[in-house]
């Protein structure tokens, strides 16, 4: 186990985190998650992976089985209220009342969390809801319902929004702008982002860690920057000959790892030098080299490759 002075450094910690359903069958296989303070941690996996059972076993909305959680430090056991006062969450479906305003909604909730009234058109502004304040919520979009959720996880000032697919609904100008603002809030209001998605291609744009899940299993935890050096790793040299065949001999003499891909062949990642030996050894043995060049596999690739199985 962790050290307290170790653990300060984590907003959220799970060790050892697991769940199974009444018939026996695992949802979660000892998920540790380590979520750094003033963090926008991506929480990714495909739908079923167990991204949501292990939001709500964070916000104790199910009832912890088997693992260690600690929010801010403490336990949700001992410190509910104390935590709770701290973090806003959204998980699934939005709950909110279809038969009042947007502005009523949160009134209510702000009479819960007793915070000021004038929070109430500041979250709205934040989420681009001004103008439908007073409109009711039954005649609002998903898009729209998902913003007002939002607004109603910031009514309270937290230091950690715990977010689960939050930009479902929204059309692509809604999720660039939905994305701008949860920069915003980490950056200059400090808070702490937990947010989990099963689309990597829009979470890098956002995150600064990286936490990836399959079939209740954590497969990689880490940077950003660790999961793209995985993409450097995972580069290789491409290039098409007028006879791959013959090339692909050639190339074996000197890289037995040579291979044939998708009609090109393939070499692992060489130095500058040694892509200039290669070229010279085709043109030698009489080739025509018609595509020479180091391709990389794209985020949603290793992503991709990382759940395959």
């Amino acid at each position: 186990m962790l050290s307290a002075k170790v653990a300060s450094m984590y907003c959220i910690e799970t060790e050892n985190l697991s769940h199974q359903f009444a018939s026996g069958k695992n949802i979660l296989d000892n998920i540790t998650l380590q979520v750094p303070s003033g963090s926008i941690y991506g929480f990714l996996g495909p739908n079923g992976a167990g991204k949501t059972t292990t939001l709500r076993l964070i916000l104790g909305l199910l009832k912890k089985q088997s693992g260690r959680i600690s929010i801010f430090g403490q336990t949700f056991e001992k410190n509910r209220v104390g935590i709770l006062r701290k973090l806003g969450s959204l998980i699934e479906t939005p709950s909110l009342y279809g038969h009042l305003t947007a502005a009523e909604n949160l009134l209510l909730l702000q009479k819960i969390y007793q915070c000021p009234k004038t929070r109430i058109p500041e979250v709205l502004e934040l989420v681009g809801l001004s103008d439908t304040a007073h409109k009711k919520v039954s005649q609002f979009s998903l898009g729209m319902k998902q913003r007002l959720s939002i607004a109603v996880a910031l009514l309270n000032q937290p230091e950690l929004l715990i977010l689960d697919e939050p930009t479902n609904g929204l059309d692509p100008n809604g999720i660039i702008e939905m994305r701008e603002l949860f920069k915003r809030l980490n950056q200059e209001q400090g808070i702490t982002i937990l947010i989990s998605s099963h689309l990597l291609g829009e979470i890098e744009k956002l995150v600064s860690h990286v936490g990836i899940i399959h079939k209740g299993q954590l497969l990689f935890e880490g940077t950003l920057q660790d999961l793209i050096q995985k993409q450097q790793e995972s580069s290789s040299l491409k290039l098409s000959t007028n006879d791959n065949a013959r090339a692909l001999q050639v190339l074996q003499s000197i890289y037995p790892e040579a291979q044939q891909q998708n009609g090109k062949l393939a070499l692992p990642p060489l130095a500058n030098a040694e892509i200039a030996a290669v070229n010279r050894q085709l043109l030698q043995h009489g080739l025509e080299v018609y595509h020479l060049a180091i391709e990389q596999n794209d985020l949603e690739s290793i992503f991709m490759e990382l759940v395959k199985n």
